[in-house]
């Protein structure tokens, strides 16, 4: 029998850090704060799941969910909420509440927010994309006009991430805001 995981409160809200099944309000979980990047809950704790990454990400007008990259591992994404922009493989193509975008492994994409008000976007992908590669960051024009590319093709996230998480602290972990997600807080 899998036995339930026990949650614990840190500064910043809940996690759990052991093994087996749990339950937990995305608004009592902790969150990361990517400045430039908008914000999310990964509902993990000091150990990622080993299999399947899956977070909420709240992104404000203009706010990328990533800089342009193709990785190892399959993705999905589902618009909880707004309006965005995804740029996939150098095209533009418009979401919105309820899109679903189903993205293969090796495909280059982003998400910006385009609407008027925060954008709240599902993302849940595949573990093991240091398997055969990883992930890699290309030059792309289209993403580049919405601040989402980088100058030069690069392997390392440090490097790609550099210009978006040099004004940060160094823990970005935060509480959950207020009113970030539809429905009552």
């Amino acid at each position: 029998m899998t036995p339930e995981a026990p949650l614990r409160l840190s500064k910043n809200g809940l996690v759990t850090d052991g093994e087996g099944w749990f339950i937990v309000n995305a608004r009592e979980s902790r969150w990361r704060d990517e400045g430039l990047l908008g914000s999310y809950c990964t509902f993990e704790g000091k150990r990622r799941f080993p299999q399947l990454g899956i977070n909420i990400n709240v992104l404000e007008p203009g706010q990328a969910m990533a800089m342009y990259h193709r990785e190892r591992a399959q993705e999905a994404f589902l618009v909880l909420a707004g309006e965005c922009l995804l740029i996939v493989e150098e095209r533009e193509r418009p979401l919105r509440t309820w899109d679903f975008f189903h993205c293969p492994s090796g495909t280059a994409h982003t998400i910006v927010a385009t609407g008027e008000e925060a954008a709240v976007v599902l993302a849940v992908g595949a573990r093991g994309r240091g398997i055969g590669g990883g992930i890699v960051y290309p030059v792309s024009e289209v993403a580049a006009r919405y601040g989402a590319s980088v100058e030069r093709e690069t392997t390392k996230s440090a490097e790609a991430y550099a210009k978006a998480h040099a004004g940060l602290p160094r823990s970005k972990w935060v509480k959950y805001r207020p009113r970030s997600l539809p429905g009552k807080d």
